[in-house]
């Protein structure tokens, strides 16, 4: 489809290491003058669904600042755009809970919020896993549970995970599971 927005004007607003805020003069759908602000992420979202023998996973539980209140998640973190994702997912795993897996399946794939942001998202399932200790980064203080795969899809049924990715990630397995298809 055709884009029915006109873009007169981009200024820069502000830029970091992780993001770029951009706000357009646009001419909108029915050709009135507006503005639209837009966040460029630098990175793609990975989430990953560590799951072993017993058909448990693990949750990661942080402090999330945008938020304001802690957070219980899927590993995940930010993939620089020009590495693989599956090797960005493979650290990400490693780092927050020190799992190694041998065997990977991506299956989901998603825009984040996509009204004002550009962020994409990728999931994956790792099986056949390896435990060695966490490497988190200096910023993160993270708390790291094995749960049954079931209680994690309860949390989001029941709203006690509401990270975006995590909620998409762990229905999509869910529905995969239900089909024989994870």
């Amino acid at each position: 489809m055709e884009n029915p927005w006109m873009t007169k004007k981009v200024k820069e607003i502000y830029q970091n290491d992780w993001i770029k805020v951009e706000e357009h003069d646009v001419l909108d759908p029915s050709g009135k003058d507006g503005i639209y602000g837009i966040v460029h992420l630098k990175s793609i979202a990975i989430a990953i669904l560590p799951l072993d023998e017993d058909d448990h996973t693990w949750l990661v539980g942080q402090y999330r600042y945008p938020l304001g209140r802690y957070s219980w998640e899927l590993p995940e973190g930010g993939g620089d755009l020009d590495v693989d994702p599956l090797k960005s997912a493979a650290r990400e795993l490693k780092e927050e809970t020190g799992i190694v897996a041998k065997k990977w399946k991506k299956i989901l794939e998603m825009d984040l919020s996509n009204s004002v942001t550009d962020e994409h998202s990728i999931s994956y399932v790792a099986r056949d896993l390896s435990f060695f200790e966490p490497e988190p980064e200096d910023t993160e203080v993270l708390r790291v549970i094995r749960i049954p795969f079931e209680e994690a899809v309860k949390k989001v049924i029941q709203g006690e995970i509401t990270d975006a990715l995590s909620v998409g990630t762990l229905l999509q397995a869910q529905i995969l599971k239900m089909k024989g298809l994870l």
